[in-house]
Order: structure tokens, then C-alpha cells, then sequence
């Protein structure tokens, strides 16, 4: 469907076109879309009617695909693609991830893949464990980080504003985590620069097994010094190309 709630240099005025593919291979525990990540609620698709979907999202004017959770279904996504390509796909495709990718998968996306948006959730291995099930994620993600930097750059926009390729990272807030975030994001800017397009964001809230009382001290939404702090460590840092959702959060907490 066409998501206009993602970053303005994806959703335009018409929209990224989005497909959420079923499952994860990360196991969060505050996950907002837990009941298709978790119970892998979904329609099964042949390669033909995947790309039936993303022409479909192009004729309607979507500015790209955008394959939400993908890394699970890679090889069939490439199938899937392959066939809309035969028949005329031309739109950017967009790798929307949470960064727990395989070398084997990104090296099946070398030159598919035209704009990656990593979503850099978590810095410690114990963090990890307990909040994704995934002591070894802050290794992978870095890893995984730099390589689709190596493949396509910083983020690039044409001349109406739309991306058309390199990396978009996302870094979730978390109640009483700003450790993470600086170390997230003085990795970034000491890694990949201050030219690297970030959006931190605001919205986190407790779901999932969070709700069952296991996780009490994530069991709040981040307060308004937390997230005007994390926008105010990116800037420290020289990461200006924040995305135009994290200024104005800035702005509005400044009020």
C-alpha cells in the first residue's frame, strides 16, 4: 500500500510503496508490529503475484518499493522483482531492515538494492539479549551497516527532494537508554560521516511482551528530555542531516 508515514524523502506526496513481508529474524520484545513478526500472519504469494504487487504500487504512483522485514525472504524477493522488471518495475528499491542481515543476503543485493534504511536498534550485547533475543545483533549490525554503505553511499535525493540512493539510518529512542544512542550514534559519525542521513525516532511505546509487565523499565514511552537529548547528541556530533521529523521533534520540545 502507499505509506506516508515514512521519512519525507520516501513518501513524497504519493507516497513508498510498501510491502510487509511476514516473520523477522529478530525476536523484540517491544515490537509495534508483533502480531505479523511474531506469528507470521500472511498471504503466501508466487513470484508472478509479488509482482503483480510492486507494478501495482508503481501504477498508482508510489515513488518506490519498499520491502519492510525483508531479510528472511531475500531470494524470493529477487525473483519476485526479476519478473516485475521484465515488465517494466523502474522504481528505487527500498531494503527496510533492522539491520540483523546476513553477508549472504547482502551480497545477493549488491546492485539490486538502490536506498537501504537500517533501523541501529541496540549497542550492547546484554541489551540485546535481553530486548532482542540476539546477544550477537550490535556485531551484525555494524557489519551490515558498513557494508551497505560500501554499496551505495550516503543518501542522495533528486531535484524534487525524493531518494533515489544510499543509506537512510533509523535509531528508535528507548526510555532510559541515551548510552545507546550516543554510542550508536558516535559510531556513525566516526564510521560513516556526517553526510549520513539519520532519523531518530520518537514514537517508541510499550508493546508486545512488554505490555506483560516482564519489562518494566522499558515499560514507559522515552520523556521529553530523552528525546530532545538524543537530537541534541546527533547535532553535538556533527550529524546535520537529520531528517525533517527529528528537527521538528526537537523544536517541539523546546516549546
Amino acid at each position: 500500500f502507499p505509506h506516508h508515514g515514512e521519512e519525507d524523502p520516501l513518501r513524497g506526496w504519493a507516497g513508498s510503496g510498501t510491502i510487509f513481508l511476514a516473520g523477522c529474524n529478530l525476536r523484540c520484545v517491544f515490537c509495534q508490529n508483533w502480531d505479523i513478526s511474531w506469528n507470521v500472519q500472511g498471504e503466501v504469494v508466487t513470484p508472478e503475484r509479488l509482482a503483480e504487487m510492486m507494478l501495482e504500487l508503481q501504477a498508482g504512483g508510489c515513488h518506490n518499493i519498499n520491502w519492510v522485514t525483508p531479510e528472511h525472504v531475500v531470494p524470493q524477493l529477487l525473483e519476485g522483482l526479476a519478473v516485475a522488471a521484465e515488465h517494466g518495475l523502474r522504481l528505487p528499491i527500498v531494503y527496510n531492515t533492522s539491520a540483523y542481515d546476513s553477508e549472504e543476503s547482502l551480497a545477493l543485493l549488491d546492485g539490486v538494492v538502490d536506498i537501504y534504511m537500517p533501523d541501529f536498534k541496540l549497542w550492547s550485547p546484554e541489551r540485546a539479549r535481553r530486548y532482542l533475543r540476539r546477544p550477537d545483533y550490535p556485531e551484525v549490525a555494524r557489519r551490515s551497516i558498513l557494508e551497505m554503505h560500501r554499496q551505495v553511499g550516503p543518501l542522495e535525493l533528486d531535484q524534487r527532494g525524493l531518494a533515489v540512493r544510499g543509506l537512510l539510518l533509523r535509531h528508535l529512542v528507548m526510555p532510559g537508554m541515551l548510552e545507546e544512542t550516543e554510542r550508536i550514534l558516535r559510531w556513525i559519525a566516526e564510521e560513516l560521516g556526517p553526510e549520513t542521513y539519520v532519523n531518530l525516532m520518537g514514537q517508541y511505546r510499550p508493546e508486545g511482551l512488554v505490555l506483560g509487565g516482564h519489562y518494566p523499565e522499558i515499560a514507559r514511552r522515552p520523556t521529553r528530555d530523552e528525546l530532545a537529548r538524543a537530537v541534541e547528541l546527533a547535532l553535538e556530533l556533527g550529524l546535520h542531516r537529520l531528517d525533517a521529523g527529528s528537527r521538528a521533534m526537537l523544536a517541539w520540545l523546546h516549546r
